[in-house]
């Protein structure tokens, strides 16, 4: 993928404020609290909860990823390979449900660029074919190619290589020169080494690295290094272990996260609401949508190696109803609920509720078809294609709904009396010319 902001916003916001959850005001509409019965400190412990869940669980599949990669690494064959693959894709599913935490909670968006930074510069990391460039104007370590080269010097930087170990990679590597492509670490570190490019365009196909670049023996090894590729995999992975095991604590109780919620409960269901009014309007429908739609561009999906972006954006949307509706089905069946944002409107307004559910309820079925579509007629990135009018129409109908779902949600806020509540915004939505422009 080559270089763009990974993970900041450009473009106007839907309401004007300060980005966090420490710049949000709250007001409750007179009278109101005295005939509500769901109290907003049982909707934030619910939301508490359900993200504790929800971390736990994307912990628990980073520990199944990390041991099937260690599986690949002892022995490598199509077999392991094809487990660490499958591996990663299932520790998506709960972790992308995550997301809608991130944009609501300071201390989730300030981490989550150690985890889920996309798009990235993959030159940074391994070999690349030669469509992808040999330099880039604004990254200097656009094709470093850490496993390849014990010493790297890009301008006045030189990075000793020679031990790939967390201290390279987290300290030295990842937004090495301050440029958020060059991701070093995180899921799509990961997903880029296990599939490698994927060099179909909008053809059919994902990456298909060979297993024998992990092989021991260096007369079956392809690629080179793959002793160091190796070793940066299970690094990578064991890094996304690590950091996953600090955002469990941060939920728990008395964790940071938290405790600060629990601390302002008026500002807390604020920063509920912008948590998935921001993902579904500023990242998905513009960033993670809009844009690759306005390029036709298949580098511009979430998880481009792998062709698993029709489940990236579905585990989005269903992350965003857990949260309104306080309701999460973890990966062992068990169901964590309670009192929701949806009690909170429902006693206020059952109508504003009633629209708010069935937005939910539209952009589900719509993006239910974008999944059915990449798993039964072609992936998502063929669905970008210039010229597929069906996939442009299933992708465009789904960013409407995305919008049409935000803009409930800025009715439900109204309906609460919420204050100086405000959704990021994208350039590809609010600024298509400008979005364009920047990518020439």
């Amino acid at each position: 993928m080559k270089n763009r902001n990974s993970r900041g916003f450009a473009g106007n916001m839907v309401l004007a404020i300060g980005c966090g959850l420490a710049a949000v005001t709250f007001a409750i509409v007179p009278g109101s609290t005295a005939s509500a019965a769901t109290e907003p400190k049982s909707v934030i412990a619910t939301y508490s909860n359900i993200a504790l869940a929800t971390y736990e669980d994307a912990l628990a599949g980073a520990k199944r990823l990390l041991a099937s990669v260690n599986g690949l690494l002892a022995a490598p064959s199509e077999v392991t390979l094809t487990k660490a693959r499958e591996a990663w894709l299932a520790a998506r599913v709960p972790y992308m449900q995550t997301e809608a935490f991130r944009f609501g909670n300071k201390i989730v968006d300030e981490w989550e660029g150690k985890v889920n930074s996309w798009p990235l510069d993959e030159g940074l990391i391994d070999y690349v074919a030669p469509s992808y460039g040999t330099a880039s104007d604004g990254n200097p370590f656009f094709t470093a190619n850490v496993i390849a080269n014990r010493s790297i010097v890009a301008g006045t930087s030189r990075i000793d290589a020679r031990r790939i170990d967390r201290k390279l990679l987290r300290e030295k590597l990842h937004e090495a020169g301050k440029i958020e492509a060059n991701v070093a670490t995180g899921y799509h570190a990961i997903e880029f080494l296990l599939w490698g490019q994927d060099l179909n365009g909008t053809d059919a196909g994902a990456g298909n690295r060979p297993y024998t670049d992990f092989a021991k023996r260096s007369d079956e090894c392809t690629g080179s290094n793959c002793d160091r590729r190796g070793q940066y995999l299970k690094v990578a992975t064991e890094l996304l272990v690590s950091d996953l095991d600090w955002m469990v604590r941060q939920w728990r109780p008395g964790g940071a996260a938290r405790a600060g919620l629990a601390r302002a409960p008026g500002g807390a269901v604020a920063a509920m609401f912008r948590g998935i009014g921001s993902l579904s309007y500023g990242e998905m429908a513009g960033e993670r949508m809009k844009l690759g739609l306005l390029l036709h561009d298949p580098e511009e999906e979430h998880d481009c190696f792998s062709d698993n972006t029709h489940n990236s954006h579905y585990y989005d949307i269903i992350g965003i109803e857990n949260v309104y509706l306080g309701r999460y089905k973890r990966t062992n069946g068990q169901i964590v609920s309670g009192p929701s944002l949806s009690d909170l409107i429902r006693e206020k307004d059952p109508e504003a509720d009633q629209r708010v559910r069935t937005a939910l309820l539209e952009t589900n079925g719509k993006f239910s078809a974008i999944k059915n579509r990449a798993e039964t007629k072609e992936a998502y990135d063929q669905m970008l294609a210039d010229g597929n009018a069906e996939g442009n129409v299933m992708i465009e109908g789904a960013i409407s709904a995305l919008i049409a779902q935000t803009k409930e949600f800025e009715r439900a806020i109204a309906v609460l009396g919420l204050k100086a509540v405000a959704f990021e915004g994208s350039d590809s939505l609010d600024d298509p010319a400008k979005a364009l422009s920047k990518k020439k």
